[in-house]
């Protein structure tokens, strides 16, 4: 049973496909958001360059007002049909709703303006919604659950890393010289995180033998380190979704019930 509006048929379907979405039609609306947002974004990058810009200029612009007033529906039907619109609107997700829709129309009133381009980057935050869409999907829910159930170790891992980048850049604050690029602890640390994390921006370099073969060592233990996190997640993610089958609701389409299960933990309709 949706927790949504009782008054409303309409209200209670449309409450339904843009805010459950455990429905087919749900997961297409969301499918088609997530598009819209991509493309959204890809016309906000396309804008940013010049080349581009003045030869399609015209239709980018058109575009992304077509995009923005589909937005700006979508934003106030989800005030429609919420039981508290002043609760979503005043959530995170929807203040960046809002934020994803406003720049545009503020561009009416400061074309050309110094501090337009702040205002234009915040078209940026509509990125955030695909975070939005996670929420309702199962699988980014487990692996919430899981990141959740690992943090104790994950929070432990990271302890040590710490510890160990902290050693290993008082070290070679000892064995190299200013001149190569170690000229404090804490900068010696910075490039022990650089080197440990397999990035090496060759900022700072080693250049005695021994500081050589300890960045050798700091490298080949980075790659090492890298899977330690994956394995904790992997271990929670197969104890979450363990003892789940994948009997699929012909009513509304939820997956992931347990082997025993006769009825559907959403709907309650005979599996």
């Amino acid at each position: 049973m949706s927790n949504g509006p009782s008054n409303g048929t309409l209200k209670q379907r449309l409450y339904r496909i843009i805010f459950a979405s455990d429905t087919p039609a749900g997961r297409r609306f969301d499918v088609v958001l997530l598009y819209l947002i991509l493309i959204s974004m890809a016309l906000v990058m396309l804008e940013s360059v010049q080349e581009v810009e003045q030869e399609w200029g015209i239709w980018l612009r058109a575009a992304e007002w077509t995009i923005t007033i589909l937005f700006t529906v979508e934003y106030i039907v989800r005030l429609w049909v919420s039981p508290k619109p002043w609760h979503y609107a005043s959530s995170f997700f929807g203040i960046v709703d809002l934020l994803a829709i406003l720049p545009t129309y503020i561009g009416i009133f400061l074309p050309g303006a110094g501090s337009l381009t702040l205002v234009r980057s915040l078209r940026l935050t509509r990125v955030f919604r695909i975070l939005n869409l996670l929420e309702y999907v199962r699988e980014a829910r487990l692996l919430l659950l899981a990141l959740l159930a690992s943090r104790h170790r994950i929070i432990v891992f990271m302890l040590a890393v710490l510890a160990m980048v902290t050693v290993f850049g008082a070290i070679m604050f000892v064995v190299e010289t200013p001149e190569s690029g170690f000229t404090s602890i804490p900068r010696s640390i910075y490039w022990a995180i650089v080197t440990l994390t397999t990035v090496g921006y060759g900022d700072i370099a080693p250049q005695t033998t021994l500081g050589q073969t300890i960045a050798s060592a700091i490298m080949i233990l980075g790659y090492a380190i890298i899977a330690i996190p994956t394995g904790i997640v992997s271990v929670e993610i197969a104890r979450q979704s363990r003892g789940k089958s994948k009997k699929v609701c012909t009513n509304c389409g939820r997956t992931e019930h347990h082997d025993d299960a006769r009825y559907c933990a959403s709907c309650s309709k005979a599996l």
